[in-house]
């Protein structure tokens, strides 16, 4: 592979790489670096957020700014206040072998004399908001009429968000010889029209297929009626107890409305919209990244520019209208290498809106189940028994033992276990027990109408067994890797494991029923670096579905966890169990002014 010292930097920036941990680029930056330091010439690079493009850009810009010259030399726009202070700490951690170079933030919701304080002082390299630049070139108070590099990142969200016209005044202002770097996920019309517009013959470069998801995002679906929405996002919450996701409603009430509920029955969540102050919004974004919120609802506009490391789903409440804001939305897991999962709750009219999106994305959903009440209680057994496993004990009780010893002593092991796994399981085997299947009859493993490509003649659920493997993701398995050793060490065929589920200390896996006498025979006192894995056949069989479609992995891919999340388990039981699981009224009718 390419080493950053084949790229072309200089040394000061591979010193600056070597203490960031950086040791191969990724393939935006292989690619775009030497381009870019050759040359001074415009770029055009489509590449998916979370690919590193602020380091395809920033490591040439640094090294092509004059530090002795205290004039504007770079300008970087990005679409909201998150990612602007994200690109300027990470420039300035790029740049600190460097001597002289200032980089400064503009952006809204600060003290805008500060800023130009700061910029009169010598600033060669300014990362901004459009709509804050816009304002302090109207005040006179910032000069980009010299600078040399303009990048626009994140191109597509800064037009989506509606700044086309300030992004075109603020060119206006820039030299015609300069050169332009626009980094975008997707190439819509609007940015076709900046491109045309203000750069010259510009080399292109795309990551992946243009407009297409990233691979390391799997994708799913859920069919349910529309008053199971709600429901139906507690089931998946609860079926990844480790969940750390953003989910994306359409409109700011429907995004309260939601955070609400989830908080209301015991949920690690919270809420972010245009309607939130910026200090609202500060507090919100610091909580989600510390894990203290796992479930964080947002609309699209106000998650704009969210860079959260370890995203482990982005789970779609409603589909928004453009399938471009979709491919934002999945974008925000799967990052750096690392794998996701994206799921979509639709109703049955919704199914074609999958299958454009399918074609857009250039990748397949898999149709999957809402799981069962039984399939939850099994996999939050598992979780339960794996978290008094890893529980570190609190020597502070060693002066109560005595006594606690003499209340339990008539208890013999086995069934002190049943007791204390009671204890917390019991609540939610009472409220999953009997509630219903939320799933919309007539529409199975693949959707309603709709052919499962390279998916022909797979088994029926009937035919398909669900087991129970003692290694997750503590261990370092994803859906993609696990999936990858049970069929290496079994010796079976591509599509022959699927509906692969990985958990914190244990995972789930489905194989045809003639496949099972080989895994069991293969895992009987079967060990990995000293330790056995263990696998039995689940006592919930298939698993909730069938066949998995052969172009994707299958399950789920969990990695965070909010602080507090475990701590507060069993008083979200207690206060959510007893309530039905339709909570709230319908919705109200939406006025337009609901969706901005």
């Amino acid at each position: 592979m390419t080493k950053f010292e084949a790229l072309g930097l200089q040394k000061s920036l591979l010193d600056a790489i070597t203490d960031l941990g950086f040791e191969t680029p990724s393939e935006v930056q292989e690619k775009a670096i030497p381009i870019l330091l050759e040359n001074d010439t415009d770029l055009v690079a489509l590449a998916q957020t979370g690919t590193g493009k602020t380091a395809a850009f920033g490591f040439p810009l640094i090294q092509k700014i004059d530090s002795n010259s205290r004039t504007t030399q770079g300008l970087i726009l990005s679409p909201t206040r998150e990612l602007c202070i994200q690109i300027t700490n990470e420039i300035k951690l790029y740049s600190k072998y460097e001597k002289n170079i200032n980089v400064v933030a503009i952006y809204g919701g600060a003290s805008i004399t500060d800023q130009s304080r700061q910029i009169k002082r010598g600033a060669q390299i300014i990362v901004a908001t459009p709509g804050r630049m816009k304002d302090m070139i109207n005040r006179r108070l910032v000069d980009i009429s010299k600078i040399d590099y303009c990048i626009l990142d994140e191109a597509d969200e800064m037009l989506n968000m509606g700044f086309f016209e300030d992004i075109k005044d603020i060119l206006s202002n820039t030299p015609d010889e300069k050169s332009t770097w626009l980094f975008s996920a997707t190439m819509p019309k609007e940015v076709s029209l900046i491109a045309k517009k203000f750069m010259h013959n510009p080399q292109e470069i795309t990551v992946g297929t243009k407009n297409a998801g990233t691979s390391t995002v799997q994708h799913e679906y859920y069919v349910v009626s529309g008053r199971d929405r709600y429901p139906a996002l507690k089931r998946l919450a609860d079926t990844n107890p480790d969940i750390f996701s953003v989910v994306f409603c359409r409109t700011k009430r429907d995004t309260q409305r939601v955070a609400e509920k989830l908080i209301e029955d015991g949920y690690s969540a919270g809420a972010l919209h245009g309607d939130l102050s910026q200090n609202q919004r500060d507090l919100v974004m610091n909580s989600f990244r510390k894990k203290q919120i796992q479930m964080l609802v947002a609309t699209d506009v106000a998650a704009r520019g969210i860079d959260v490391e370890n995203i482990t789903h982005v789970i779609n409440y409603q589909l928004p209208d453009e399938i471009e804001i979709y491919t934002h939305r999945s974008g925000r897991t799967g990052r750096a290498g690392k794998s996701g999962i994206s799921m979509v709750i639709v109703t049955r009219s919704e199914l074609r809106k999958i299958k454009a999106i399918e074609n857009k994305i250039k990748q397949t959903f898999i149709a999957k189940k809402i799981p069962t009440g039984i399939e939850i209680c099994e996999i939050q057994l598992y979780h339960l028994a794996n978290k008094i496993k890893d529980t570190e004990i609190n020597e502070d009780i060693e002066n109560y033992l005595p006594a606690i010893n003499d209340v339990l002593k008539d208890i013999d092991r086995e069934e002190l276990i049943k007791k204390i796994i009671s204890v917390e399981f019991t609540r939610f085997y009472n409220y999953y027990n009997k509630t219903k299947d939320l799933n919309q009859s007539g529409v199975g493993e693949r959707g309603e109408g709709r052919r499962d490509r390279g998916n022909r003649g797979d088994a029926p659920t009937s035919g398909s067994v669900r087991y129970f493997i003692n290694v997750g993701e503590k261990d370092g398995y994803d859906w993609m890797s696990l999936k990858d050793f049970i069929r290496d060490t079994v010796g079976l065929g591509q599509d022959d494991v699927f509906k692969v589920d990985v958990k914190d200390s244990f995972s789930f896996f489905n194989t045809d029923a003639e496949a099972t006498e080989k895994i069991l025979a293969q895992f009987t006192e079967f060990k990995v670096d000293g330790r056995f894995v263990n696998v039995e056949v689940s006592k919930n069989p298939g698993g909730g579905g069938g066949r998995r479609d052969r172009n994707r992995g299958g399950g789920s891919r969990h990695r965070g966890q909010g602080s507090g999340g475990d701590r507060d388990r069993g008083k979200r039981r207690e206060r959510s169990y007893g309530k039905s699981e339709h909570s709230g009224k319908r919705r109200s009718k939406r006025r337009k002014s609901d969706f901005f």
